[in-house]
């Protein structure tokens, strides 16, 4: 599979057929899928690639000297080639799988955290973060003796970037900050932070958990340090991640976990370490689901991530304009500029109701606080049901979701 393959015509029906779960249904009425913020549906591309691996090329990889142990490992290897090359990273060495952004971003924080965090040190995130981007580097300062300081929000959720220069200063060793809020969409600045951090000699971790699946992503144009994120929200396999780091602070940072692989040479006395990527990458990984990320990947190349980014903007345009067109509505980050995840509550009405009586109707959506306490805490909201879209979701669904809701509500009031 071309990564670089042109992208062909974009055909809504189509791509639809290509997912088979876009043609089931829910509680007797056809599937509105709404929580792609939470996992994206898969494509038969990609299915059939984890049935391929287990059914002809189940094989162990880089240790192997036989023929399904080598050729296992060309595919292992050709996901991470391609991987690289979609991010426009300088070298494939700089791509490193984990189990997921979770993982990700607590390899950096306790592998990095451990080698340049010192009292005195701050450490600056960002009060949209999810939880995943926060609990870690909250361990890591109470390792390190570091403090933590937090970018604020305004009324609407976005971030109040007017006291940055005061924010991130000489004391600031890293900025750990959400390139899209799981909660709101908003696009963040995360160019304005990054040159801010640079001013500064800090570093700067991106977690591109909710960027990943509908825009291009360029970590070397970015000029981010590291960039996070979970490959099933960019229609892959569960249970994998990726971490792309810059090969110097790579290189410069103990390993995360002992094990297998990560390793040149063992004695009792000493051990030395693998090369990377392979430090980084203790035991026996997700090989099936590492070789099917190259599926998606081509996936997303054939629809066209601009595509991918145009089919979007048509679906977050009508979503915004219905919710606000629905009484009682009251939408947070309503703003032109994020993805098409909307969360929103209704005239004091629990959201998990809302949810409940969406699901009956076939509509899938997400209530709670979406692992972001501190947004909700600063908003004064305790939840909000969340609805998440994606490129093979359409106008009609919008509708269909949209007729759900107003029944709801008239039940509920």
């Amino acid at each position: 599979m071309d990564i670089h393959s042109i992208a062909e015509p974009f055909d809504l029906q189509k791509l639809r057929r290509q997912i088979p779960l876009m043609s089931s249904h829910a509680n007797g009425h056809p599937l509105v899928y709404f929580d792609n913020a939470a996992t994206t549906q898969k494509p038969l591309e990609l299915l059939e690639s984890l049935n391929n691996y287990y059914q002809f090329h189940n094989a162990n990889i880089h240790r192997g000297a036989h023929y399904l142990a080598n050729l296992a490992t060309e595919q292992f290897e050709d996901s991470r080639v391609a991987m690289a090359k979609w991010l426009n990273a300088s070298e494939a060495a700089e791509i490193i799988f984990t189990s997921g952004t979770t993982e990700s971003i607590n390899l950096v924080a306790f592998s990095w955290g451990q080698q340049y965090l010192k009292p005195g040190d701050e450490i600056v995130l960002s009060t949209t973060e999810h939880h995943s981007n926060i609990v870690p580097w909250q361990m890591a300062a109470e390792r390190s003796g570091a403090a933590i300081r937090v970018i604020p929000v305004d009324d609407n959720g976005i971030w109040d970037l007017t006291n940055l220069q005061t924010l991130i200063t000489a004391k600031t060793k890293m900025v750990a900050v959400q390139h899209v809020s799981n909660a709101l969409g908003t696009i963040q600045p995360i160019e304005q932070v990054i040159a801010a951090a640079r001013a500064a000699g800090a570093h700067v971790l991106i977690d591109g958990a909710q960027a990943i699946g509908h825009f291009r992503v360029d970590v070397q144009a970015l000029d981010c340090d590291f960039y996070a994120f979970s490959a099933h929200k960019m229609y892959g396999p569960t249970g994998l991640g990726v971490l792309y780091g810059k090969r110097s602070l790579l290189d410069a940072m103990p390993p995360y976990k002992g094990g297998g692989e990560m390793i040149k040479t063992v004695t009792f006395e000493k051990t030395t370490y693998n090369e990377l990527p392979h430090k980084f990458e203790a035991g026996t990984p997700d090989i099936a689901g590492v070789i099917a990320l190259h599926a998606s990947l081509n996936f997303m190349q054939q629809t066209g991530i601009e595509a991918i980014s145009t089919q979007e903007e048509v679906l977050r345009k009508k979503m915004q304009t219905t919710l606000q067109s629905i009484d009682g509505v009251e939408l947070f980050g309503d703003v032109d500029n994020k993805v098409p995840i909307f969360s929103f509550v209704l005239d004091g009405i629990h959201p998990y109701d809302i949810g409940t009586l969406l699901d009956k109707q076939g509509v899938a959506v997400r209530t709670g606080h979406h692992c972001t306490e501190p947004l909700w805490s600063r908003l004064k909201v305790p939840g909000t049901v969340r609805a998440s879209l994606a490129l093979y979701n359409t106008e009609q669904e919008i509708d269909l979701f949209a007729n759900a809701l107003r029944k709801a509500l008239t039940m509920l009031r």
